[in-house]
């Protein structure tokens, strides 16, 4: 008889968030966590966030625990591991979208069930991090790769197999994770939700040619690819907005290509900011090698404004070709160069493509989207 089957928990609930990134940290994932637990509360339940941080979080709408990324691995992992821990047994359920390994120790130690949110795949972002991948997250499900990704990949199945429940934002990302051995009744596919949009701010129907990138400046988002292709359309210019390791990289290499005029670095804007800037743009640009289903995205579309992507992961699913926005191959700046011309010189064509950007994302509010991971939560803590 276990606590988790006999502990009666009721409505309002208490849950333990864990996520890996948080304000002042940018990218979806940090737009998402204090949003998300902002709902929470906002429905009555009572939350708690243990995370990683380098500075103090700018965001308060609970209770918030920070452990530095500056400390050694084992140091930051053991405090990690043990603040998620107190947060656990003060808890009815745990949920974690990030530090798995560390959620998953915690939950089992305060015996409390554990959701876990995918993203991407664990076991490879951190191959990456440490130089044992190369390639797209397609070619990293394949066997072989040496003994230390084979161990990353275990660490990573073993992790997620003590949730109760698997929250991945596409049917992409649902049909890598089945590939890991989870069972099917534990996978769940909510897609990220749409931002709410203030009144007044919609897509400016007549935009110049400036388009927008807004997210991390990773090496996975493939920027260049972009800055080459801005080279190629000498009417367009680009807005880019957020930080990331690759921004001292990504700024001398828009100047080696005599882009300085054209491109523009921000740095990272708040929220508003960024969708202000998406409903201005001629086109949201995404260039990425790979993606699951990306929050920059979703917002374009919110206010409005198509999306120019490459034809990766989760991508399509929302972004229809011709609809919405255009499709590019990956790793092609000549074909992304082509459609940053089309949504310049063809008449009409930003016009119908903005047509259906917002129904394309009309299943996607909010509170219908933070309603099924609510759910989610409480079918869990309720055991």
């Amino acid at each position: 008889m276990t606590d988790r089957l006999f502990r009666a928990v009721p409505f309002p609930m208490r849950v333990a968030l864990l996520p890996g990134i948080w304000p002042p940290d940018v990218g979806g994932p940090a737009t998402h966590a204090p949003d998300f637990a902002r709902f929470l509360v906002g429905r009555g339940h009572t939350v708690s966030v243990v995370t990683m941080a380098d500075g103090e979080p700018t965001e308060r709408p609970c209770p918030v625990e920070t452990i530095s990324r500056r400390r050694p691995f084992p140091i930051r992992y053991g405090l990690l591991t043990a603040a998620a821990t107190r947060a656990a047994r003060s808890a009815d359920v745990v949920y974690a979208t990030a530090t798995y390994a560390a959620a998953a120790t915690a939950a089992a130690a305060a015996r409390r069930p554990l959701v876990a949110k995918l993203v991407s795949d664990p076991a490879y972002e951190r191959a990456r991090r440490y130089g044992l991948a190369a390639g797209t997250l397609e070619e990293f499900q394949l066997p072989g790769g040496g003994v230390a990704v084979q161990a990353l990949r275990r660490a990573r199945t073993r992790a997620l197999r003590r949730a109760g429940a698997i929250v991945v934002p596409s049917e992409y990302l649902a049909a890598i994770a089945r590939g890991w051995g989870l069972e099917e009744d534990r996978l769940s596919v909510v897609p990220n939700p749409a931002p709410p949009i203030e009144a007044g701010l919609a897509a400016d129907a007549q935009a110049n040619g400036r388009f927008v990138f807004a997210g991390r400046l990773t090496r996975q988002k493939a920027l260049g690819t972009a800055l080459e292709a801005l080279v190629r359309v000498p009417a367009a210019s680009l807005l880019v907005i957020g930080e990331g390791p690759e921004r001292a990289e990504l700024e001398a290499r828009s100047r080696a290509l005599g882009l300085e005029r054209r491109v523009e670095f921000t740095g990272g804007l708040p929220r508003d900011g960024v969708l202000a800037a998406l409903a201005r743009a001629r086109a949201a640009v995404l260039s990425s090698d790979w993606e699951n289903f990306p929050h920059a995205v979703v917002e374009a579309l919110a206010v409005g404004t198509p999306v120019v992507a490459t034809a990766v992961g989760g991508v399509p699913e929302v972004v229809r070709d011709g609809e919405n926005g255009l499709l590019v191959p990956a790793g092609s700046p000549e074909a992304l160069a082509r459609a940053l011309a089309r949504l310049l010189e063809e008449p009409g064509l930003r016009g119908r493509l903005a047509a259906g950007s917002r129904p394309s994302v009309a299943e996607l509010g909010r509170d219908r989207v933070y309603g099924r991971l609510e759910g989610l939560l409480l079918r869990e803590a309720r055991g």
